[in-house]
């Protein structure tokens, strides 16, 4: 297919790998409050396979986690997503420049694309040309027998490392946040979460960023 592969961005509301998801799979932006409902279901379904061990938390703890809106998905979220469409998912991620597939265990026949910059889910689609409206996007593409979605891989590769050489990504470990509450400095997710876990402050700003979220 002619074309170029493009970054369908997604509103930085705290369920972009939901809505990155419904854009891929079905052109729909807001799918978010129905895709937790489908993951809290499956959860609940199968508490043997989704255990705390699993989770990082009890069954039912993470059934009302995830419901809420303020949360975000991750890898456990997306293998569920690509089971529930029978569909491959990549997600690219900036800083690494590495892809991780979820589903692929499955051999689904079809693949959708999505790019992490370390904080924040946007879709990938192929375009026909560049500024061409939304609803001309290709967001599935076919799984060839070597595994591979052909050439569509490969711009999209050269995607994604160009981001990363414009350094558009949060390194979460290394990142510097301010908390809101008492101006405390901290360095990287694992000091924030630290922090929240301490004091129960969960209002924090990234200071020096370079990211326009």
């Amino acid at each position: 297919m002619e074309g170029i592969v493009v970054r369908r961005v997604i509103p930085s509301d705290n369920s972009c790998l939901f809505n990155a998801v419904g854009y891929v799979m079905e052109h729909d932006k807001h799918k978010a409050p129905e895709l937790r409902q489908v993951i809290a279901a499956t959860v609940v379904s199968d508490p043997t396979k989704y255990s705390e061990a699993f989770l990082g938390k009890p069954n039912e703890e993470y059934r009302a986690w995830i419901l809420d809106s303020e949360k975000w998905g991750g890898a456990i979220e997306l293998s569920i997503l690509a089971d529930y469409y029978g569909r491959e998912i990549a997600a690219y991620d900036i800083q690494t420049t590495r892809c991780d597939l979820y589903g692929q265990a499955m051999k689904y026949p079809e693949r959708v694309m999505l790019i992490y910059d370390g904080l924040h889910y946007d879709a990938l689609a192929m375009s026909p040309f560049e500024e061409a409206p939304e609803e001309f996007d290709q967001t599935i593409f076919t799984v060839h027998k070597d595994r591979t979605i052909g050439p569509v891989e490969g711009l999209t590769l050269n995607l994604v490392r160009d981001a990363h050489r414009k350094r558009a990504y949060t390194d979460t470990a290394n990142f510097t946040l301010r908390c809101g509450v008492c101006q405390a400095g901290l360095t990287g997710q694992k000091e924030a979460v630290e922090h929240a876990q301490a004091t129960g402050h969960v209002n924090f700003q990234e200071y020096n960023s370079y990211l326009s979220h």
